[in-house]
């Protein structure tokens, strides 16, 4: 009967949202949002690639010739969060995901811009980098980060966590912290899913996404439940 009491109160405090899907603690009252199973959330701008859904809730990224850089654009935009995504790349394809990102008609003609959380395959193993695209370029790139270079995982599933406080951008690629940045250029705007832009390349490269979830957090700092870094493979 105990045991009873007991799992009757934590289903009651998950219903109320002190629990994830995942069964992990989090701080601050709201849990994680998928906002990835639903491609009704989303809005497509700058180049033509193809942006399908998948199953298990993918998103699938594949490439199209002639064409720039292409973002598929929550409708939403998001100012203090924590991010989760799993992905899978080409290994000739370079991607990644925007976070607080615009596309604003008196900017170079509506392009997107923004910070951008790195995908990168190729032998400089940047993934988890924070690039600022179309506006500064690299913000914090890898190079004195072995640790995080080695943590990619080439032809696999692989998972990021991003959390954005203020002026604070952290990311974390399957559980190894990457990027840790302090910049105050923009603190509002869209996720985005990007499929870089080829050239003239006929066969197509794909990037897939899943389980693509955030919280949005009080704008004054928080403390932030670290236990789900012990749990950093990617979803299954």
């Amino acid at each position: 009967m105990k045991s009873l009491s007991i799992s009757l109160l934590l289903l009651s405090l998950c219903s109320l949202g002190s629990c994830t899907a995942r069964g992990e603690k989090v701080a601050g009252p709201n849990t994680f949002t998928d906002i990835g199973a639903d491609m009704s959330n989303w809005i497509q701008r700058g180049g033509k690639a193809s942006y399908k859904p998948g199953v298990t809730g993918e998103i699938i990224g594949q490439t199209r010739p002639n064409q720039p850089n292409s973002f598929l654009c929550t409708l939403k935009n998001y100012t203090d969060f924590e991010l989760e995504y799993n992905f899978i790349v080409d290994k000739d394809l370079n991607s990644g995901v925007q976070i607080r990102s615009q596309s604003l008609p008196d900017y170079k003609n509506g392009v997107v811009f923004g910070y951008q959380v790195e995908i990168d395959p190729s032998p400089r193993a940047f993934t988890g980098g924070i690039y600022d695209e179309s506006r500064r370029g690299w913000l914090k790139d890898l190079k004195d980060n072995p640790k995080a270079q080695k943590a990619f995982k080439p032809g696999l599933w692989n998972h990021i966590r991003v959390l954005a406080q203020g002026d604070h951008i952290q990311t974390w690629l399957n559980g190894v912290p990457a990027a840790d940045l302090h910049d105050s250029e923009t603190r509002t705007g869209f996720i985005a899913l990007q499929v870089h832009g080829v050239g003239a390349k006929e066969e197509p490269l794909e990037v897939r996404w899943r389980y693509i979830r955030i919280r949005e957090l009080p704008p004054e700092p928080v403390k932030i439940e670290t236990a789900h870094d012990k749990n950093h493979e990617p979803l299954k």
